[in-house]
């Protein structure tokens, strides 16, 4: 039976996510990174940000902070099964955004449009969805069950 879990950032994924797929896991997931990416509403332009760029404002120790926290989205994405690649991708996506982060002033404003921890959970669950289509076990995908006769 395939997981029914709505991501609140809208995450399109095509598929269904596997029964299996921890979903207490996958909203951690999603908490950590709507607190790091878009917890705070700005006042008057309407654009999300979260405490990603104010820690970023702390030089070299905020940043490495932030970037802790964004590995706790790929080490749980690990866990629950996504690929080696769409992990590297997911990393990429971080260290991006720690080079990016780590540009005085400008880096502020990077951290708040870059938005790292929010691509990575879609990543994940668009990999975790992608498994299930391609695996053949989301029932009716196109797999072909093919009798096994016995000598018995």
């Amino acid at each position: 039976m395939p997981a029914d879990f709505e991501s609140r950032f809208d995450v399109d994924y095509d598929g269904e996510l596997p029964g299996s797929v921890d979903e207490a896991a996958l909203k951690r997931m999603e908490t950590v990174a709507y607190v790091l990416d878009e917890s705070v509403r700005v006042p008057g332009i309407g654009v999300r940000i979260g405490i990603d760029p104010v820690l970023g404002a702390l030089p070299v120790a905020g940043d490495v902070v932030s970037g802790a926290f964004s590995l706790y989205i790929v080490a749980e994405s690990a866990y629950l099964g996504v690929s080696f690649t769409t992990l590297l991708e997911m990393i990429a996506n971080i260290t991006i955004d720690l080079t990016g982060g780590s540009i005085p002033y400008a880096g502020t404003v990077f951290d708040a449009l870059w938005k790292a921890n929010k691509r990575n959970v879609a990543l994940a669950l668009e990999d975790l969805a992608q498994a299930v289509e391609t695996d053949g076990s989301g029932g009716g995908t196109g797999g072909v069950d093919i009798p096994v006769e016995s000598d018995d």
